[in-house]
């Protein structure tokens, strides 16, 4: 194409054939063809001037709403999902689109046996657009006052969106309780996977997370499909588990609002679980980092019969309570908040957020007018260019170990 008004035919008249193509695309790119004028124009730190990306719509097909079905998740929100006609999607059959919440469902009208249009959320996640027609006697469709997993009360608290089965032995809570308690990030319980979580619930050998640590490699080879061998790594896995710091025991326990950054928070500020479950709303809130929805969410969750019950059990078990992090005595970073962005030359960023925070800095995702430092490595992107309009100092990963070692 020799001129932008060619490009731009070119680009819609892609568009228009793209669903005759032998494979899926969402754009089209342009690139000048001038080796000289490339050169010229030059490049970002992220992408070149002389080639520009243009997005097409996503695509939309209509097809029919069979049924409505509804899950449970982890933390006890129950999720509406449309079961659909088989319809070719952006390169995939679907046959369910999410329907988020009640809000969503009400704000569309969607009802089963509804002619409606989907699309890919950006071109990953089916979502109906909107209705296309009723079914001849459909009524507005409203989620049940009742967990469908376990018949308990659901309730919606006020300011959210989610309806929630707020029964914390809810059989489906459960399976993605005990699936989220053994993934890598909390007590990375290696072997204990999904489908097998998902076994020792049903053959009755898990009923609660503390479950777990009571399974033995005999109940484990009594089951079809383990060798004693396997039932030995897994025995063993389940022990090391045990020697965890508490920041990872917290965040397995799935407090709603606490992620692995806040259990951290818990685990460092107090030291061990006892004293985090003393604690008052003030006191947790205090923590630098935590607003009052996590507090509130944490001392909720301490206060329940259940969850006392259940850190007893873990205590018996033999899991550690305490965080394993030694505070240092010399604090020379507090007070000063750190932002690492690009990539840099020898550090990982979690082994420079260990440096930071291991001498009592704070290492923060977001530039902000109370950064402290912005740490740049290469291939720095627009954190560097708000510190550098915010005047924030920028410093490197040497200027970093310099004053970590002073």
């Amino acid at each position: 194409c020799a001129t932008a008004d060619e490009a731009l035919r070119r680009i819609a008249g892609i568009g228009e054939t793209r669903d005759g193509f032998a494979f899926d695309i969402d754009g089209a790119v342009v690139k000048l063809d001038s080796l000289p004028q490339r050169a010229q124009l030059g490049s970002t730190a992220k992408f070149p001037r002389w080639a520009c990306a243009y997005k097409y719509p996503p695509e939309i097909r209509e097809t029919l709403v069979e049924d409505i079905v509804v899950q449970v998740g982890r933390t006890g929100v129950l999720t509406p999902r449309a079961v659909v006609s088989p319809v070719r999607l952006a390169g995939t059959t679907v046959t369910s689109a999410t329907l988020h919440n009640q809000d969503f469902i009400s704000e569309k009208d969607i009802r089963i046996g509804d002619e409606v249009a989907i699309r890919k959320a950006g071109d990953i996640i089916p979502e109906v657009v909107r209705v296309v027609s009723h079914a001849k006697d459909s009524e507005p469709y409203v989620l049940p006052s009742i967990c469908p997993s376990c018949s308990a009360p659901v309730i919606r608290e006020e300011g959210e969106a989610a309806v929630r089965c707020v029964n914390p032995e809810c059989p489906a809570q459960l399976l993605r309780n005990v699936i989220h308690f053994c993934s890598r990030d909390a007590m990375d319980i290696e072997g204990l996977g999904d489908a097998l979580v998902e076994k020792f619930i049903s053959e009755g050998l898990i009923s609660n997370v503390a479950d777990i640590y009571d399974i033995t490699a005999g109940e484990i080879t009594a089951l079809e499909g383990h060798q004693e061998n396997s039932a030995n790594n897994l025995i063993e896995a389940i022990e090391r588990s045990k020697q965890n710091d508490l920041s990872r025991l917290l965040f397995a326990l799935g407090i709603r609002h606490i992620g692995q950054k806040a259990a951290k928070l818990l685990s460092e500020h107090f030291g061990d679980i006892d004293s985090i479950a003393a604690a008052s709303e003030d006191e947790i809130s205090a923590i630098d980092g935590f607003g009052g929805i996590m507090a509130k969410s944490a001392v909720e969750f301490f206060s329940l019969s259940q969850t006392s019950d259940l850190i007893a059990r873990l205590k018996a078990a033999g899991v550690n309570m305490k965080s394993l992090k030694e505070k240092s005595d010399d604090q020379r970073f507090k007070g000063l908040t750190f932002v690492l962005t690009g990539t840099l030359p020898t550090l990982s960023r979690k082994e420079a957020t260990d440096i930071i925070e291991g001498l009592g800095g704070k290492a923060s995702s977001s530039v902000s007018k109370k950064t402290s430092y912005v740490v740049a490595g290469e291939e720095a992107g627009s954190k560097l260019q708000k510190a550098n309009d915010l005047g924030i100092p920028v410093i490197t990963q040497d200027d970093l170990m310099k004053m970590a070692q002073e």
